[in-house]
């Protein structure tokens, strides 16, 4: 049995969200925002101010910290890691989270847009939160739990192992990084330095699950080559790069291989940016499935569509550039089915059911893993991600704070 927990994480949650680290896709630099060390430092000082002395923050904005073994035994070295930065898709400029306490099943109308509605009906584990406390933004910005609820999580862990030295556990680093949202998480991560085992991320939804499925993901860039003429002498000339890109978006199945048609394991190609000029014009995608040799499939589903739609523009030509991002991490952690099996005791002894399952998506652990370190996703209680609606609750920011200190005294007890 554990001592009792007093738990912090809902104060830190409350600072670090309103300290903005956006990170920004557009952006060469690293880490692509420097405020994104804004939070960095902070957590450097909390870190330091609980009694971890090398935590530090490096030039890449990544934060390193280690909690020394108590233990005689020699415990795997475990990791757990959270990323800093919010998503470009929504604001993260002057959040201002409100608590909503004793939540009672009516919709949370948020007040700086009472557009912004927070409907069980629309949120179903909100079911599941009836007298539980639920933290949302105002209404104009995202909330940042994606992923400063794993964050406070891992902070409220750490307080705890380090203010119960009877509690028995291995060398535990942690690991907080920048850029996570626009796929540049782990670019400069000094694994040599980080030195653990295995990990654990803790950037996961709904109470009680444990992911050890992602998408693998590729990136790709259609560049598309027209005609350019004066628009008044161009009949017979002109072959609009920009049409032509509108016509390939216009033929893109519509009822399979979308994010808006697909959900569980089907996998899907979505166009996300859009520019040019009469001659030429790009189309940025994302092709996503849970089956690596799909990827390629829907690849040529996009040239197949290309080249149906040039043959009416016979002196335009287009180019399909694909990039690997990340890949299933599935493959990885079956080689280690430790470090699954103790996540979902750690769980349970939480007091939880544990839900194993998938992302549709990726985390930090997707490239992490084929970097050396097996690193499956455990819930952090976020909802709503990347959107005004955003939603955690205090009471699942514990139950994951728990299951990180659980694990730690599985992985010592097993040793």
């Amino acid at each position: 049995m554990l001592p009792s927990i007093k738990h912090t994480c809902t104060e830190r949650f409350l600072r670090y969200v309103v300290i903005d680290t956006q990170s920004d896709p557009e952006s060469t630099t690293i880490p692509s925002t420097s405020k994104q060390k804004n939070l960095g430092k902070i957590l450097v000082e909390e870190l330091k101010s609980i009694g971890i002395d090398d935590a530090h923050l490096d030039e890449w904005g990544y934060v390193y910290a280690t909690i020394p073994s108590n233990s005689p035994k020699n415990v795997p070295v475990i990791c757990f890691c959270s990323h800093m930065d919010t998503s470009p898709d929504s604001s993260g400029k002057d959040v201002k989270p409100i608590i909503h306490r004793n939540y009672d099943g009516s919709d949370i109308v948020l007040p700086d847009d009472p557009n912004q509605v927070i409907r069980e009906s629309e949120h179903p584990d909100l079911k599941e939160q009836h007298g539980n406390d639920i933290i949302t933004a105002s209404g104009t910005t995202l909330l940042g739990a994606d992923n400063k609820a794993g964050i406070a999580a891992i902070m409220d862990a750490a307080h705890f192992l380090m203010s119960n030295p009877e509690v028995k556990h291995g060398k535990i680093r942690i690991l907080f990084t920048p850029d996570e949202e626009i796929g540049r998480g782990v670019d400069k991560v000094d694994m040599e330095k980080l030195g653990a085992d295995f990990g654990y991320t803790i950037d996961g939804e709904k109470r009680g699950t444990i992911e050890d499925q992602t998408f693998s993901a590729d990136g790709a860039v259609l560049t598309i080559n027209g005609v350019s003429a004066h628009p008044g002498f161009a009949k017979g000339k002109m072959e609009s790069a920009i049409k032509i890109a509108g016509e390939i978006l216009a033929n893109l199945p519509q009822d399979r291989l979308s994010p808006e048609s697909t959900e569980k394991m089907g996998g899907f190609v979505h166009p996300v940016h859009i520019s040019g000029s009469v001659e030429q014009a790009t189309i940025k995608f994302i092709i996503r499935d849970f089956v690596d040799e799909n990827l390629e499939s829907h690849a040529n589903e996009i040239r197949e569509i290309t080249d149906r739609i040039l043959q009416a523009y016979p002196n335009s030509s287009a180019q399909l550039e694909v990039k690997e991002q990340y890949r299933n991490f599935k493959k990885i952690l079956d080689q280690h089915p430790q470090v699954v099996n103790n996540a979902l005791k750690a769980i349970e002894r939480a007091g939880i059911t544990p839900i194993p399952s998938s992302i549709r998506g990726g985390t930090d652990g997707s490239r992490l893993s084929y970097m050396g370190l097996p690193c499956p996703n455990i819930f952090a209680g976020e909802h709503a991600f990347h959107s005004k609606v955003e939603w955690v609750s205090v009471q699942d920011m514990e139950k994951s704070a728990e299951t990180i200190i659980h694990l730690c005294t599985i992985w010592e007890e097993e040793a």
